[in-house]
């Protein structure tokens, strides 16, 4: 074998990107200080591009395709190494290949909580994470800006500054929105749209990269403001806090009967009638009309207690000899349950009866 047909050997026929891992972004060709050879093979794969660069100048992209590389193909380049006759020889050519595929499953997050004006609780703190997807849309930028001569790019190199422009982009427009907290998971795709947009307009141009999906997967709260939202869901759960409280004191009547010598239940029972009773005073005191005499109760009717059950409502007239001065009786206008003989109008029926008169005097 001569000299020329050894040398010849020697230089690259094919110029592809086969082993593509997931991981790489942007991966240089080796030569090993081998020329290319004229009239060789480039594979630019789907997925990929293949970018020359002479003398640290772009001279061509190239897009998926098989290539034989002479000046039909690249003219940019053969003007630039001067071949006015196309390539007689072999040439010195850095070659990269840029993967143009969607990169999946990146992941975000705020780093410390993010201190927001909420309207609801005022100043609060909240946390938010995420995923999304990138993708090279124009190499040249890529490769000036960002890789340079490097012989390997990975995602890993442009993570980190992704993350926190996706994380300030989220902070920003939740801050203008003005979004309550209370209403944040609703507007996931809403929020998760703007926050893309705001991150592409500064990464576009300048790095030929776009976010092509961004997702939030959660946004979590402090502890105490979590409590918070879970104590108003609760009492928006309640509703009307007066029919609440006769509610309960209504389910402890069975406990309360069965139980006539007191003990825990029964404390319970004063207690919750007592606290009734002082929150209709303390109302009482601030109204205008504190220093007038109370209103009678109606005189439509008492509901009365009896077994657990609620019978009634029955007129005064015939509630003698079927009440207690211990039954427990309501009445419209009346704050809780309340014993008979405590009813002002029904305290009559338990008046003991005047003792039979002295007998008169003999005659």
């Amino acid at each position: 074998m001569g000299f020329f047909d050894k040398l010849k050997g020697e230089l690259i026929d094919v110029i592809e990107w086969g082993n593509q891992e997931p991981h790489v972004l942007v991966w240089k060709f080796p030569r090993y200080n081998n020329e290319i050879k004229n009239g060789a093979q480039l594979i630019v794969r789907p997925g990929q591009q293949a970018i020359f660069v002479h003398e640290g100048q772009v001279a061509d992209v190239l897009d998926p395709g098989r290539y034989e590389l002479d000046t039909n193909n690249i003219p940019v380049l053969s003007t630039l190494m001067g071949w006015k006759h196309g390539f007689q020889s072999p040439f010195k050519c850095d070659v990269f290949f840029v993967a143009t595929r969607q990169a999946t499953d990146l992941k975000w997050g705020t780093p410390n909580p993010i201190p927001l004006r909420d309207p609801d609780f005022g100043t609060i703190r909240i946390r938010a994470f995420g995923s999304y997807t990138l993708k090279v849309i124009d190499p040249k930028p890529l490769l000036e800006e960002m890789a340079g001569s490097q012989e390997q790019f990975d995602f890993s190199a442009v993570d980190t500054l992704l993350r926190s422009l996706i994380v300030q982009s989220f902070s920003e427009h939740v801050a203008e929105s003005n979004i309550a907290a209370f209403d944040l998971a609703a507007n996931y795709s809403e929020v998760s749209e703007a926050t893309r947009e705001k991150v592409c307009e500064k990464i576009d141009d300048e790095y030929g990269l776009e976010i092509t999906q961004l997702m939030i997967v959660n946004v979590s709260f402090p502890e105490e403001v979590e409590k918070a939202i879970d104590s108003r869901a609760a009492m928006g759960a309640i509703g009307n806090m007066q029919q609440y409280q006769q509610y309960q004191l209504g389910n402890a009547m069975p406990e309360i009967a069965s139980n006539p010598g007191g003990g825990t239940a029964a404390d319970g029972m004063g207690l919750g009638m007592g606290l009734a009773m002082a929150g209709q005073m303390a109302g009482a005191v601030g109204s205008p009309q504190a220093g007038a005499a109370p209103p009678p109760l109606p005189s439509v009717g008492f509901h009365v207690a009896v077994g657990g059950s609620t019978q009634g409502p029955f007129p005064v007239s015939e509630l003698g000899g079927k009440i207690t001065p211990e039954t427990l009786v309501w009445s419209q206008g009346m704050a809780a349950w309340t014993p008979a003989v405590q009813v002002p109008q029904l305290a009559g029926l338990f008046a003991t009866p005047p003792p039979p008169p002295p007998p008169l005097p003999p005659a």
